[in-house]
């Protein structure tokens, strides 16, 4: 989708405000839904995907089952809000083995496993927004000794709500983020 696409700096795949969030995203609803819906902490319009079984309820990309993101950046960042109910997203990317391997993060895992294909890891998350940064490249690294190469697919599964999923070439801190990669809480007034 994106290999032959110059990449540098930010590259996003999904964004709550945009006109059509899911426009390069496939769906998967058994027992939840998946819609847009305005959140009362952000006072924003936000991707909200809920069910009663994680793995059963999930949005994927590419849509396309035969087609891979081909995305360079190694840093992945999701804007999500922590619905205190079971969660999980998973990554699958190509190392320089060419091997695919996912990365499959969960609220509900106690302990990091690794297998060849895959790693499964706990994912703590505060309560409210959260800012989750993956480096994919350091990711693999440590659990495959492997180079990262790409990232080929990206699924977020229920139970969370979304406002932004991107890539980016390298760890930012919220001062280097530029306005439109920002999560904003409005202003309490006493």
């Amino acid at each position: 989708m994106f290999k032959n696409t110059f990449q540098s700096g930010f590259l996003s795949i999904l964004y709550s405000l945009g006109s059509k969030p899911l426009q390069i995203w496939d769906k998967e609803v058994v027992n939840g839904q998946i819609k847009r819906t305005q959140d009362e902490d952000i006072h924003s319009n936000v991707l909200e995907i809920v069910g009663l079984n994680v793995q059963s309820t999930y949005i994927t990309c590419p849509a396309d089952p035969a087609a891979t993101l081909g995305i360079k950046l190694p840093v992945l960042v999701m804007i999500v809000k922590n619905l205190k109910k079971y969660f999980t997203l998973e990554i699958q990317v190509l190392d320089d083995k060419n091997v695919r391997r996912r990365f499959c993060a969960s609220n509900f895992q106690a302990v990091t496993r690794v297998k060849p294909y895959i790693c499964t890891m706990p994912l703590r998350m505060d309560e409210g927004w959260n800012t989750i940064q993956l480096n994919l490249a350091d990711f693999t690294r440590r659990a495959y000794g492997t180079n990262y190469v790409e990232t080929l697919r990206v699924k977020v599964h229920a139970n969370c709500r979304l406002r932004r999923i991107y890539f980016s070439d390298r760890l930012y801190s919220e001062e280097e983020l530029p306005p439109e990669f920002k999560l904003y809480l409005p202003m309490q007034i006493p």
